[in-house]
């Protein structure tokens, strides 16, 4: 990116190679959003914090597309959010994601105060995500759950088996907006790891923070262990991160 590699740089470089002015290379520092260093009487900036600070600009701004550059095939993810509205709309984000890859979504329908399928059909829709279409073009189809630990598993294995010799991935939400028990939720969870280490399935787990209300914080840190990665969303704001395999020390 610049001559002879260097990791610091001056303002003057660091301008020229944006295009823009060195006083808004200045500006951008003393309002902290460019890390600078003085270095005498000469302000330099370190490559890796030019590197981080063009990262955040290209980051997506709408949750679709954080999404769509966090998301995996296959994956197993559990969402908390801090309230069901935040739930719908991360359901509907996170289909709009598997409509793109070309999916089939598969909405698990059951722990949600027993809202209908017209409900959540209305809810999905009024978060920009359209399911009539979607629905006559047998892209996108409800699931009522009956047993939420083995029934799941069960349900998902038929519908890999449908679309298995089409190549077609599934991307399949299940919610909790009532409390559960931890011990449910774990051995539910576990038994959807099995089976989307190898296949062609992206599985996403919803819950409300109130329907967690009451697990221990080392018990809900197990929980998430479960899955390759969380999603937290709250009002102000949204957290992405992975579960990575510790290297062992040689």
């Amino acid at each position: 990116m610049f001559a002879n590699n260097k990791d610091v740089l001056s303002v003057e470089e660091v301008a020229e190679y944006l295009g823009v002015g060195v006083v808004t290379i200045y500006r951008w520092c003393r309002e902290d959003r460019l890390p600078c260093l003085k270095i005498g009487k000469f302000w330099r900036i370190r490559r890796e914090a030019l590197e981080d600070f063009l990262s955040r600009r290209e980051r997506p701004a709408t949750l679709v597309g954080q999404l769509k550059s966090f998301l995996m095939v296959p994956d197993n993810l559990v969402g908390i959010a801090q309230t069901t509205d935040l739930l719908h709309g991360l359901d509907a984000a996170f289909f709009q994601v598997g409509e793109t890859r070309g999916g089939l979504l598969v909405k698990f329908h059951g722990g949600e105060s027993q809202a209908s399928e017209d409900e959540l059909r209305s809810i999905l829709e009024r978060n920009g995500l359209a399911v009539s279409r979607l629905e006559r073009e047998e892209r996108f189809r409800f699931v009522e759950e009956t047993d939420p630990v083995k029934g799941r598993d069960d349900a998902l294995e038929r519908i890999l088996a449908e679309v298995e010799e089409a190549g077609r991935t599934v991307w399949a939400s299940f919610d909790w907006t009532e409390r559960v028990s931890l011990d449910l939720a774990l051995r539910q969870q576990e038994a959807l790891k099995v089976l989307t280490d190898a296949r062609q399935l992206v599985v996403k787990t919803g819950v409300v923070e109130e329907a967690a209300d009451g697990w221990p914080v080392a018990e809900l840190r197990r929980a998430q262990m479960v899955h390759s990665g969380t999603i937290w969303i709250a009002e102000s704001g949204l957290s992405l991160s992975r579960v990575t395999t510790p290297v062992p020390s040689s």
